[in-house]
C-alpha cells in the first residue's frame, strides 16, 4: 500500500487547511485511517482515526472540536479538515494504515506533509 499525503502548507493562526491522504490498491475500504503530527525532537503522535466505515472517529484532545477527518472509499482518500489552526499545530502531519486502530498500531506509513501555523 502506498499512501500520499497532500495539502499541507503555511497558514495564519485562526485559518484552515486539508489534508487528503491517498492509497493505492483495492482494499482501501476496508483499512482504518488516521493521521500523526511530528514536530523536531519529538515523537510522532496521534491525531485521529476513522474506521473503515466511517462510522467511529476518534482525536487527540487539543484537536477536539476544530479537526475533522472523514473519508471517500470511492476516491480511495481519507481528509483531515483543520479548523482554528493555532501555532502550536505546526507539524509535519503523516497518514497511516492502522494494523490495530483501538491500540494505534500502524501498519503503513505515508509521507509527510508540513503545516505550519504562524501568529
Amino acid at each position: 500500500v502506498q499512501l500520499q499525503a497532500f495539502g499541507g502548507g503555511m497558514v495564519q493562526a485562526g485559518g484552515s487547511l486539508r489534508l487528503s491522504c491517498a492509497a493505492s490498491g483495492r482494499a482501501f475500504s476496508s483499512y482504518n485511517m488516521g493521521w500523526f503530527r511530528q514536530v523536531p525532537g519529538k515523537e510522532r503522535g496521534f491525531v485521529s482515526l476513522i474506521t473503515s466505515s466511517g462510522r467511529n472517529t476518534a482525536y487527540e484532545d487539543s484537536v477536539k472540536g476544530r479537526f475533522t477527518i472523514s473519508r471517500d472509499n470511492a476516491k480511495n482518500t481519507v481528509y483531515l479538515q483543520m479548523s482554528s489552526l493555532k501555532p502550536e499545530d505546526t507539524a509535519v502531519y503523516y497518514c497511516a494504515v492502522f494494523r490495530n486502530w483501538m491500540t494505534r498500531a500502524v501498519l503503513y506509513w505515508g509521507q509527510g506533509t508540513q503545516v505550519t501555523v504562524s501568529s
